[in-house]
């Protein structure tokens, strides 16, 4: 997933979404609760309230793609809520981010390995 979403801005909704929400009900959160363009190419982040879950949404010219990535024994550190409800991330902090790091103090999250079979 981390290859696949390159965005010229990245944005990071600070509060917790209810996740049963999709394209067209985070499309409206953007919308409504900020001034920013969703079609302009720039990747939207949401987290949910356990904050073990991120959907990123964005326009890719075609139509409007969302990528869902769920950890399972952490949980992604969010920047707290301020007056703004979007946070910018750099590509960096993104790729960051989905790599099991926090973007808040750089700060490793703990992964306990796990063998399958």
């Amino acid at each position: 997933m981390k290859r696949m979403m390159t965005a010229p801005v990245v944005y990071l909704y600070r509060e917790f979404v209810d996740f049963r929400k999709s394209i067209n009900g985070l499309a409206l959160l953007i919308e409504s609760e900020t001034d920013l363009e969703l079609g302009s190419g720039a990747l939207f982040l949401f987290t949910n309230k356990q904050r073990d879950k991120i959907k990123a949404l964005y326009w890719d010219q075609t139509g409007y793609a969302l990528w869902y990535k769920r950890l399972e024994k952490a949980k992604f550190k969010w920047p707290t809520q301020e007056k703004n409800t979007v946070f910018t991330l750099t590509q960096f902090d993104l790729d960051r981010l989905l790599s099991g790091f926090t973007i808040i103090g750089h700060k490793a999250i703990k992964i306990d390995s796990f063998t399958m079979g």
